[in-house]
């Protein structure tokens, strides 16, 4: 029989993901590309659904450095670990999906900043950290924070394509570091999210298998626009919606 327990996060999206759209920053870094801020999430994978335009996203992994096009109607995905900086390449637009919505928000994201900054949780904190509002000062704070960033993970590519991989494994580690103070609210986020929608869809199981379909009377449907249209997010501009369990603001400083 379906348990009747209301979800701990009201009307979550499908599969209780993070939800955001993004237009890609077009500030040039010091290696001549542009595009947005390179970093990693911990156990969150990452989706690029491209909407339109033209760019590429640069990842690196156990599988080496990679430039992937992006384009109109493609897909990216990238696992937990994986660094991605998103590259502008005319007018990209992307919607981002998030596994395990709430949870990027709540920090799982690491910045490819130098190891002196990773290697101090103050100095990370502040340098990861933005001004509140959408104007000039915002958009200023962010984009020397992408720079940081660029600058950490060129040091981190170049390794890689030379065949070290110990400078991309010591990020790793740096990164784990960091956020591991954070892991019970993630926990916390987990259970009443992605774990709590996998049970519903067990308990409906169970229940049509029992010939019973009690809980197709609570069926309805909903709606929703951004909220917050133009924010600063880690890859570029982005509009956000005030659901809960979607893309919020980040707040993992």
């Amino acid at each position: 029989m379906v348990s009747d327990t209301k979800p701990a996060l009201p009307h979550p999206l499908p599969g209780a993901i993070g939800l955001s759209h993004l237009s890609a920053y077009d500030w040039e870094a010091a290696d001549g590309v542009c595009g947005g801020s390179p970093h990693l999430h911990l156990v969150c994978t990452e989706a690029y659904v491209v909407t339109g335009g033209r760019g590429a996203v640069q990842t690196l992994s156990p599988d080496g450095y990679r430039d992937i096009p992006l384009a109109a109607g493609s897909i990216a995905w990238f696992t937990p670990g994986t660094v991605h900086r998103m590259v502008q390449g005319g007018d990209l637009r992307i919607t981002v999906l998030m596994q395990n919505s709430g949870l990027p928000e709540a920090g799982d994201a690491v910045f490819t900043f130098p190891p002196e900054v990773l290697a101090d949780p103050e100095k990370y904190a502040a340098a990861a950290k933005l001004p509140p509002g959408t104007g000039p000062e915002t958009a200023a704070a962010t984009r020397r924070r992408r720079d940081l960033a660029v600058e950490g993970y060129l040091v981190l590519r170049e390794a890689l394509e030379a065949g070290d991989n110990g400078p991309y494994l010591e990020f790793q580690r740096a990164a784990a570091r960091l956020v591991r103070d954070k892991v019970p609210t993630w926990r916390e986020l987990w259970r009443a999210g992605a774990l709590a929608t996998a049970e519903r869809t067990g308990a409906q199981l169970d229940a049509l298998e029992a010939g019973e379909s009690a809980h197709l009377d609570e069926a309805t449907a909903h709606e929703a626009a951004p909220t917050r249209l133009g924010g600063f997010g880690m890859c570029g501009r982005r509009d956000e919606y005030n659901l809960p369990g979607t893309t919020l603001p980040y707040q993992g400083e």
